[in-house]
């Protein structure tokens, strides 16, 4: 273990941000003592573009971790970090094609999906290209619906059981709750989608995602 115990971990976030959900959900998860730094994304122009922040990620994003002398920045290498740093309650299977499997779903959602719906695409279509709001609620039911019709897929398999993968949450569960969670505020259609209502449903039961719900966090507004 590097230096350092699991109280010096500090997560910079925002409350509503998917990704740092994912990363508070893997904290829970393994039952890891962390603090938060809020990173207000909206007020003020956005506190991530301060110089402060930028000291700590150079792209302004959340989440950050830092973990005594280290700063990890993205989500998934976050999350990969916990679980080569703290491998009690493994968020992997133990099985390669099983982490391939579970991998392969956390990309779904943070490469094809999430990129294409945050915030600043979305204030980039709306300042930028001057799409109207139907236009723009349109994009973003487009790749809800392209993502989920795929993942959707892969949760019929026999591979799933009563969580993404398996019958305990793995970083598939982790990253698809917080997916979810955006994809009902814009207000998309999950009915075409009942394994996935299934599996967020019986996440959303577990303390350590109840405890990681945005509007719980210190800095909801």
């Amino acid at each position: 273990m590097p230096e350092g115990t699991d109280t010096d971990l500090l997560l910079y976030g925002y409350w509503r941000s998917s990704s740092a959900y994912r990363v508070r959900i893997a904290l829970n998860l393994k039952g890891l003592r962390y603090r938060q730094q809020a990173v207000h994304l909206v007020r003020g122009g956005g506190e991530q573009h301060d110089p402060g922040y930028r000291a700590v990620n150079p792209l302004g994003l959340v989440p950050a971790l830092r973990h005594g002398a280290h700063t990890i920045v993205q989500s998934t290498a976050i999350c990969e970090y916990l679980e080569e740093t703290f491998p009690d309650t493994p968020l992997l299977p133990a099985d390669a094609a099983g982490r391939a499997r579970v991998r392969s779903i956390v990309q779904t959602v943070c490469s094809e999906i999430q990129p294409l719906n945050n915030l600043g695409v979305m204030a980039y279509l709306k300042a930028d290209l001057g799409l109207a709001e139907t236009a723009v609620a349109g994009w973003y039911a487009h790749w809800i619906s392209r993502g989920f019709t795929a993942l959707e897929s892969w949760l019929e398999t026999t591979d799933s059981g009563a969580f993404c993968h398996g019958d305990a949450p793995t970083l598939a569960d982790c990253f698809l709750v917080p997916q979810v969670y955006n994809a009902e505020r814009f207000d998309c259609d999950l009915g075409p989608y009942p394994r996935i209502r299934e599996i967020t449903a019986r996440c959303r039961a577990l303390p350590a995602f109840r405890d990681a719900s945005p509007e719980l966090q210190p800095d909801a507004d």
